[in-house]
């Protein structure tokens, strides 16, 4: 239990350091089960980084987007929003703000629902279990704990070369605070933040230029899938340079100079999107026996604690895959395993993972290309959802649905989707996953009409013709 006194430390069974994801479940987790927990969180509302600087403003600007310019429906309805650049900016990011805002608090209402004390400074690992936090102030104040959960998150890498100095040369977090749509843009990365953001500026007009030393978007996606996004976005007006070298980024007289393979580029704004490196600076780690690797990702075992005893960590600190879904999960079990809390004990198996480009990607399980890489015999079915009524309804008939499955008995293996809500689609197919389902189950499904899950049984049709092509 917690103790009093001036000079005496506040003692807690549980110190987070974060609020983000991670910070906020384990934080929760613990307190759930009876115990007394303390978070420190470096910025002055909870909810980090996940909720002020990256995965929700992202997704409130797509959304916000997709709306403010009636993406993939103007061509339906003959209609659509135009704003001046100021003034679309300004919406976007009022937008942002509000939804920023909403998460904040609700956050914090879940901290006082389970009674976390929430201390607002920089926390670095003290001697014998402690956190000591500086105030903005300067004050410093003593939390002794029996456990401490390391939940920092990441920031995006800051590779030597790219002058982030530069008030047009940004990372995926400082270019929520431009103030004004650019004509041009140079996006460097073609993982799921710059694809992220290259397809969203492509929608709101801006000339996009999309860099990867790779040769496709979204390497982990199925390459099918992979492919058919690069082909929207190209409709959408983006040039998609793979397999291209960035050689020097700066600035001239006549504003930024970016060279790619010794082509030159003239953009208004740089957006470099590469990487990303935990937040240990700071927090004292190797004082306290933490090991943690040069981009910041902290050592854990396989109940995330880290080298030292005590002290576990969860999330993006400790590396891939940067999901808020993953991280979440790890920091419930971390604490269970901690506390001996007889609840969750393992991590979920079968993660789906979104992608929230226009339009959405989303996939569980294996892809094709890995499926036949390990041996399997596969087969695939597909949907389109240029047929599916819903999706033609709603005039965002771009992409499709995927199945893979073996061809010996039909079990799914991996389910791959391109298209409007593709990342709440997907769960349909993680269910099917857990059970070790076979395609039938989605044949065997009465899906509501129109819908866009509708498509599952269609794939599934599609599958079982191509099996009896094989015989």
């Amino acid at each position: 239990m917690r103790r009093g006194g001036f000079e005496e430390p506040d003692s807690f069974d549980l110190v987070v350091i974060g609020s983000g994801p991670a910070g906020e479940k384990g934080a929760a987790q613990a307190a759930y089960h009876g115990h007394s927990v303390a978070v420190v969180e470096r910025r002055s509302q909870a909810g980090g980084a996940a909720i002020a600087v990256s995965g929700v403003p992202v997704k409130a600007l797509r959304d916000t987007a997709v709306y403010l310019t009636g993406w993939a429906r103007r061509d339906v309805y003959g209609v659509g929003i135009s704003l001046v650049p100021d003034l679309l900016m300004n919406r976007l990011r009022a937008r942002t703000r509000d939804v920023v805002a909403t998460m904040n608090a609700a956050v914090q209402a879940n901290l006082e629902r389970h009674a976390v004390e929430f201390v607002q400074g920089e926390a670095r690992l003290g001697p014998e279990r402690t956190v000591i936090v500086r105030s903005d102030g300067g004050v410093e104040r003593t939390l002794r704990a029996r456990v401490i959960l390391l939940a920092t998150g990441s920031r995006p890498h800051h590779p030597p070369g790219v002058p982030f100095d530069d008030p047009d040369v940004h990372d995926s977090e400082t270019v929520l605070g431009i103030e004004r749509l650019p004509e041009t843009m140079v996006v460097v990365g073609g993982g799921p933040v710059g694809s992220e953001y290259a397809s969203i500026f492509a929608a709101l007009g801006t000339e996009i230029t999309l860099v990867d030393r790779g040769k496709r978007l979204l390497p982990m996606l199925d390459a099918e899938l992979s492919e058919a996004l690069a082909a929207s976005m190209r409709r959408s007006g983006a040039r998609l340079m793979f397999g291209a070298q960035l050689d020097t980024m700066g600035r001239d007289a006549d504003g930024l100079i970016v060279r790619v393979d010794g082509e030159v580029l003239r953009p208004q704004l740089v957006l470099h999107a590469v990487g990303r490196a935990g937040n240990v600076e700071g927090l004292g780690l190797a004082a306290a026996s933490v090991e943690s690797d040069d981009r910041g990702r902290v050592r854990v075992d396989a109940n995330f604690q880290t080298t030292a005893p005590g002290i576990y960590a969860a999330g993006d600190i400790t590396g891939p895959p940067g999901l808020a879904s993953v991280a979440m999960e790890q920091a419930r079990v971390a604490m269970c395993r901690a506390f001996e809390i007889p609840f969750k004990e393992t991590i979920d198996p079968v993660v789906p993972a979104g992608i929230y480009t226009l339009p959405e990607a989303a996939m569980v399980g294996l892809s094709e290309e890995a499926a036949r890489s390990a041996g399997e015999d596969v087969e695939t079915g597909r949907a389109l959802f240029e047929a599916n009524a819903r999706a033609r309804i709603a005039g965002s008939t771009e992409g499709l649905l995927k199945l893979v499955f073996r061809a010996a008995d039909k079990r799914l293996l991996g389910v791959h989707i391109l298209g409007e809500e593709a990342a709440e689609l997907i769960h349909i197919a993680q269910a099917v996953l857990h059970q070790g389902g076979t395609i039938d189950e989605f044949i065997d499904t009465t899906f509501n009409f129109p819908t866009r899950a509708d498509a599952y049984k269609y794939a599934a049709y599609d599958g079982l013709q191509r099996l009896e092509a094989r015989a």
